[in-house]
């Protein structure tokens, strides 16, 4: 059996749990409220009832393709009779019925689909059966409630954790400002310049360290490190036209790269685009 919940109603406990979606009530609990000594008595006088068995069986009609059609009606012409005796073992076994349980040993009894359960309680006790409703829907709530709550505390966590990894991605994104002494250096070619100014590395550094790797380093760079390297592309070229040493040019496009980088971390249209 699913683990149980409780209810308590008028000073009876009445044990309920799920399958599939779907709430099960003991009736051998209900029973309890009128007479504790003879629950499923009481339980099978209820189904003796012709109005029973067809509350029964239409719920079945519903709600399970597999009922017994035929059985139901079998049943149902007997019912009210005084030869007529019914049992939730009987009504399961012979008409295939999924909205009675009947579950032996210490914590089994007799349990129904919420529907069946309350028109039970409502032939126990109006009052009662209101009670119930009326407590039931209370744990409903409560449980929506904290749903509500773990859903929001989800998205409280996920944002914490959206935040750690967005400043680890700064951490690791971001170029960094670069030392007179890698400014000094005199690099071969300009690819290799628009790479120290973004990654902080050449190329062969770059393969050096990732062996491994299938592809190289601009074939592993993120699309905000992409957008950056093709404006790194075009400010060179503006730079080199005004005559400015590879040092200075080194200098600056570091700085438009932080600067850059910096901006799209936090663009939320670039984020769209991944």
């Amino acid at each position: 059996m699913a683990k149980s919940n409780k209810l308590h109603v008028a000073g009876t406990e009445i044990t309920f749990f799920k399958i599939l979606e779907s709430d099960f009530i003991s009736l051998t609990d209900i029973a309890r409220y009128k007479d504790a000594e003879h629950t499923d008595s009481i339980i099978q006088n209820w189904m003796r009832n012709r109005n029973t068995i067809e509350l029964l069986g239409f719920w079945e009609s519903i709600y399970n393709s597999e009922f017994k059609p035929l059985e139901f009606e079998g049943f149902r012409k007997q019912a009210g009779l005084n030869s007529f005796v019914m049992t939730p073992k009987k009504w399961i076994e012979t008409t295939n019925a999924i909205g009675i349980i009947s579950k032996s040993g210490r914590y089994g009894g007799t349990f129904a689909h919420k529907d069946i359960a309350f028109e039970f309680a409502s032939w126990i006790s109006i009052e009662f059966k209101l009670y119930i409703i009326k407590e039931f829907q209370r744990l409903k709530e409560d449980e929506t409630n904290r749903l509500k709550l773990d859903w929001n505390l989800q998205r409280i966590l996920a944002k914490v954790n959206y935040r750690i990894h967005t400043d680890a991605i700064k951490e690791n994104l971001i170029p960094k400002e670069l030392t007179g002494k890698e400014i000094s250096f005199v690099y071969a070619n300009e690819a290799d310049l628009l790479n120290v100014a973004l990654f902080g590395k050449t190329a062969l550094q770059w393969r050096t360290e990732n062996p491994e790797s299938k592809g190289n380093m601009r074939d592993m760079a993120t699309i905000e490190q992409l957008v950056v390297l093709s404006n790194l592309e075009s400010i060179n070229a503006v730079l080199i036209h005004q005559g400015l040493a590879q040092s200075e040019r080194l200098r600056q496009l570091n700085q438009v790269a932080i600067t850059q980088m910096k901006s799209l971390l936090g663009n939320m249209q670039l984020n769209k685009l991944k």
